[in-house]
């Protein structure tokens, strides 16, 4: 829609909201008079009700969260209680009259009580909930940028380091040695004698101090437990695991859980195991 329609849109807007106050403005000033308001009070009456609807509105449309749903309540009570004393206005048409017998809006004493009720409080709550509304609007700070919540970030996380283990290839990519680095040229020999004596008594004292790092071979007790495993010694052990498998059981995922190995190289057992099968089913097939 283009500037003009827009604009259209928002005039003919406010003129149908102009003439739906002046309808209810006649309606909530009678029963505003029928309470004991004066002239003056009864005009501002109106504006007390339908005003506050109004500013509920815009607050509405400004605050998030807990601040927008409480501004919501505030414009849905507001709105029932104009529309209560307007259905009260056309029920009882004595409001109607320049007359008004005061503090009478219903015959049965309990709806009367409870009218008058609403009708004198709403002036109270728009002082107090229009003065909390604004408040909340003039300390509003929208958010621009969310930061990422920990369930993202464990989530992300989660999809990089997933296993690669079911991915439907042959074997594992050949590595590519990296090419051997340049030799360096050799550190010049110097004189442990003449830097010795250049440097000065204190510089080769705190040198000497300095702890040096432990080296030496690794304990037994640091060393893995299980011991490297040859190809031929993994097939094994995966044969026997994998025996009674399924064709749709055998994955390279349950060969690396079931014998404790690398994805690479549980990829290889899965095509040899695979390979084999197919080989021991060709000659029966072909003789059935």
């Amino acid at each position: 829609m283009n500037r003009w329609g827009k604009g259209l849109l928002i005039a003919a807007l406010v003129g149908v909201v102009a003439m739906a106050f002046r309808v209810s403005w006649n309606a909530l000033k009678d029963v505003a008079t029928a309470t004991g308001a004066d002239e003056t009070a009864a005009t501002l009456y109106p504006f007390v009700v339908d005003g506050l609807m109004a500013l509920a509105l815009v607050a509405t449309l400004v605050l998030t969260g807990d601040a927008r749903r409480f501004a919501l309540r505030v414009l849905a009570a507001y709105t029932l209680a104009s529309l209560v004393l307007n259905y009260v206005h056309g029920l009882v048409p004595e409001l109607h009259d320049e007359v008004v017998n005061w503090g009478r809006l219903a015959d049965w004493d309990p709806a009367n009580w409870a009218l008058v009720l609403l009708a004198t409080s709403l002036p109270v709550g728009s002082i107090y909930f229009g003065s909390d509304l604004v408040a909340k609007v003039l300390h509003h700070r929208p958010i621009e940028h969310a930061a990422p919540t920990p369930n993202q970030d464990e989530s992300a996380e989660t999809y990089v380091n997933r296993s690669t283990a079911d991915l439907e290839v042959s074997a594992s990519a050949p590595i590519t040695p990296a090419p051997a680095p340049a030799a360096l040229p050799a550190a010049p020999v110097v004189s442990l004698a003449k830097s010795t004596a250049r440097a000065p008594v204190g510089a080769v004292a705190a040198e000497s101090t300095r702890p040096r790092r432990a080296t030496g071979r690794v304990p037994e007790v640091a060393r893995s437990s299980r011991p490297n495993r040859t190809a031929e010694e993994l097939l094994t052990e995966a044969r026997k695991v994998t025996a009674k498998w399924s064709d749709r059981e055998l994955t390279a995922e349950g060969i690396r859980k079931a014998v404790h190995t690398s994805p690479a190289k549980a990829r290889v057992l899965r095509d040899t195991l695979r390979a084999e099968r197919d080989r021991s089913a060709g000659p029966g097939e072909a003789a059935a």
